[in-house]
């Protein structure tokens, strides 16, 4: 029969616990594993499955002490690296949130709002719209399998107990949702500028005949318009997210030091 000690038990603890806590919190912000429509079972049961068949794979490290104020500083250093890398795919996905809401709010169409049911907030429409669409392309693209794959990787270019600036680290993130701007804004430029000579018309209109009450004819024909510009760009949805998709791919492997 079996016997294992106290000791030997807190050692096998000790082994598994420390990369359980940065697959946890990858997995905890992850896109689509991390929202709230994903039972928080699931995700504990996935994170302690993966973490079973990591662990023999990873480089030996030294034994650490359990219920020690070293140990617990060193898991809340690793959950923070999970959670760092699991929020880059948050970024990810809201941007194209943001350039959707842009859009509805230069046509008329932010009125339509549903709850987002992953967040728990109230969204345009056309916002869900794309969040629905980016949701199922990072799916399509084995987005969730590949930031498994990078955070394994991570604990050979960052191993558990180096000494890993979170602050560098946080500061890459926040450096870095520059571009959640700047692709929401350049995704719904299209459909600014023409949205803004749609309303230059209507100005122009209005003053060749004043008569007209221009926010019962310029009001529909503005969300018209929007939902033919939503349309027509369309086509340019999957070369954004490729592009966002690889900015965030490099930013991770930048954050852990993996050359990708």
């Amino acid at each position: 029969m079996l016997e294992l000690s106290a000791e030997q038990i807190l050692q096998l603890m000790a082994i598994y616990v420390l990369p359980f806590a940065r697959l946890s919190g990858m997995l905890m912000t992850l896109s689509v594993v991390g929202s709230k429509n994903v039972s928080p079972r699931f995700r504990l049961l996935l994170a302690l499955a993966v973490t079973a068949l990591v662990v023999p794979t990873l480089p030996t490290t030294e034994p650490v002490q359990l219920f020690t104020l070293s140990s617990f500083l060193l898991v809340v250093e690793q959950m923070l690296i999970g959670i760092a890398m699991g929020f880059v795919t948050r970024l990810l996905l809201e941007t194209f949130v943001v350039g959707a809401q842009i859009i509805a709010m230069q046509s008329g169409l932010g009125f339509a709002s549903l709850v987002d049911p992953a967040n728990g907030t109230s969204v345009p429409a056309l916002g869900q719209f794309f969040l629905m669409l980016t949701t199922m392309l990072f799916l399509a693209f084995d987005g969730h399998l590949l930031m498994i794959r990078l955070v394994v990787e991570s604990f050979h270019s960052l191993p558990i107990g180096s000494d890993a600036s979170l602050f560098e680290l946080l500061f890459k993130v926040v450096s870095w949702s520059k571009w959640v701007f700047a692709t929401a804004l350049i995704m719904a430029l299209v459909s600014i500028a023409s949205l803004l000579i749609v309303n230059i018309s209507f100005g122009v209109m209005t003053r060749a005949a004043p008569q007209i009450n221009v926010f019962a004819v310029g009001f529909p024909l503005t969300m018209v318009s929007g939902l033919i510009l939503v349309w027509l760009t369309l086509n340019y949805f999957l070369p954004h997210f490729e592009s966002q998709m690889v900015r965030a791919t490099g930013l991770v492997c930048s954050m852990v030091s993996l050359d990708c």
